[in-house]
């Protein structure tokens, strides 16, 4: 009997799936050049039945973890931990007091962040520090005097712009037959 998170399924078939991509470019002669290999995430389908008076309880244990994107670990002819995808379970008249499922497991790497306090020495050593810039003046909201000499000296200058005379606005006159020319 096979388990997942220690609860006991019998799975009649486990299907491992150990896919890559493989990127090729397209050449002038001959078949496509392939230059690169990525591994995608391994997958294991299992088929197979819970039966017994836990059968309930498996069950929506299986639809929870699934629903909630919970890591589960499963231990039968292979060891996997994955997230719960595609679960599709079956009552029929065979299984009076449970039920046949399938699904499939899929291969989660979970990330974490890396601090250099974590570093190793060597490591931490080539890290960058952080350097102070040094503080920054920040702007005053209270007038002083020399603000208020520099605001006179703003007025006189916008004094002497309205006082200057702007020149009347030209009409343009179009040559007779453009499409621009009033008629």
């Amino acid at each position: 009997m096979a388990t997942i998170d220690g609860k006991y399924i019998w799975v009649e078939k486990e299907s491992p799936n150990f896919d890559v991509d493989i990127t090729s470019q397209p050449v002038e002669k001959d078949i496509d050049m392939t230059d690169h290999v990525q591994r995608k995430a391994r997958t294991l389908a299992l088929n197979g039945m819970v039966t017994g008076s836990k059968a309930a309880e498996i069950h929506a244990y299986l639809v929870n973890a699934s629903d909630t994107g919970k890591i589960v670990k499963y231990i039968g002819r292979m060891a996997f931990s994955g997230l719960i995808s595609g679960l599709s379970t079956e009552r029929t008249y065979q299984t009076a007091d449970g039920f046949t499922f399938s699904f499939t497991l899929t291969e989660v790497r979970v990330a974490q962040s890396s601090y250099v306090s974590k570093l190793p020495a060597p490591v931490k050593a080539q890290a960058a520090k952080i350097v102070n810039s040094g503080v920054k003046q920040t702007k005053s909201k209270k007038k002083t005097k020399s603000t208020k000499t520099k605001d006179k000296k703003k007025k006189s200058t916008t004094k002497k712009k309205s006082t200057t005379k702007k020149e009347p606005v030209k009409k343009v006159k179009f040559k007779k037959g453009s499409p621009w020319a009033a008629d």
